[in-house]
């Protein structure tokens, strides 16, 4: 019967911050030959970002708007490492606009702001609208407290906002588009545009579980084992137990540890908020189980019973 071993949180290397490294130590070395390895069950939470400093660098955007004739300069805005939807993007483009003073206040009460991010089914895509700022308050609306910054110009502009690279992809813009070229000097009218590519919302929608010592032949890179499509909301618990068992040859030799990563769609380092997982896997032996190795090839045990591919 195939040997059973489990990683848990503790295995899990937390010194980078990214959480999405394990190491599993043997009890006591152990000799590898003819053996092959699979995932029985992995229990894990959708935690991984879609939007952080490192390794995805796509956590900035930046707006410019005008005082008067001139144009002020471009505000990068940093964007906390998170898991984010498009309305939350747009909570937090509101939200730097509160910090900044640049909004105003309607004769209800209500905020109003003059850039969006906002969601366009029909097209699919992400539209960033851009309003016209007005040059002067209109009749019954007030001032944050903050304003003081001077927006109001001797005639109509709308903020420009601009997708650095990778902050693009989630847009679906080009690397460092900007919604307009100058300033709508003379515009009244709302610019509107829409993304023209696929948003990449989520940069990672499926991840890949890699482990060392692995020889698989029909992957690139060798090492990959696994792979999880989550199917339910972020923040839920991902549970994923294969109908039939894949089994990597493990390379021969003598081994202390194992390790694992998780990887991104692209195979760059994941960075998982969550740490909290279970992992089995299942070592088997090859010759004890009835089956030869050694020649490269990959076989597969289902659950009837075992079967050579």
């Amino acid at each position: 019967m195939p040997s059973t071993i489990t990683l848990t949180t503790t295995n899990v290397v937390t010194q980078d911050g990214q959480n999405s490294s394990l190491i599993y130590n043997f009890p006591n070395s152990v000799q590898f030959k003819d053996h092959s390895i699979t995932v029985s069950k992995i229990s894990m939470y959708y935690s991984w970002t879609n939007i952080n400093a490192t390794p995805l660098a796509n956590n900035t955007f930046t707006y410019q708007t005008r005082t008067g004739a001139a144009a002020n300069a471009a505000v990068t805005v940093p964007i906390p490492d998170g898991i984010y939807e498009i309305s939350d993007l747009n909570n937090f483009l509101q939200f730097t606009f509160i910090a900044a003073g640049f909004y105003l206040i309607n004769n209800l009460g209500q905020n109003v702001y003059y850039a969006e991010f906002i969601v366009n089914p029909t097209k699919y895509s992400v539209d960033i609208n851009c309003y016209p700022v007005p040059t002067a308050l209109p009749a019954g609306w007030s001032l944050p407290t903050n304003w003081g910054l001077g927006y109001f110009g001797a005639v109509t502009y709308t903020p420009i906002i601009t997708t650095p690279a990778n902050f693009n992809k989630i847009m679906g813009q080009v690397a460092g588009f900007s919604t307009f070229g100058g300033f709508n000097l003379a515009g009244t009218a709302t610019i509107t545009n829409s993304s023209t590519t696929a948003p990449q919302v989520q940069p990672n929608p499926t991840i890949f579980l890699s482990a060392s010592g692995i020889q698989n032949i029909y992957s690139n890179p060798s090492s990959i084992i696994y792979s999880v499509t989550p199917t339910t909301a972020v923040g839920t618990q991902i549970v994923e137990q294969p109908p039939e068992f894949s089994y990597c040859k493990l390379l021969e030799g003598t081994y202390n540890e194992l390790r694992f990563r998780w990887l991104g769609t692209n195979l760059g380092q994941l960075k998982l908020l969550d740490p909290t997982m279970t992992i089995t896997l299942l070592i088997r032996d090859n010759k004890a189980e009835g089956f030869t190795s050694g020649d490269g090839k990959q076989y597969t045990t289902v659950s009837a019973g075992k079967s050579m591919a």
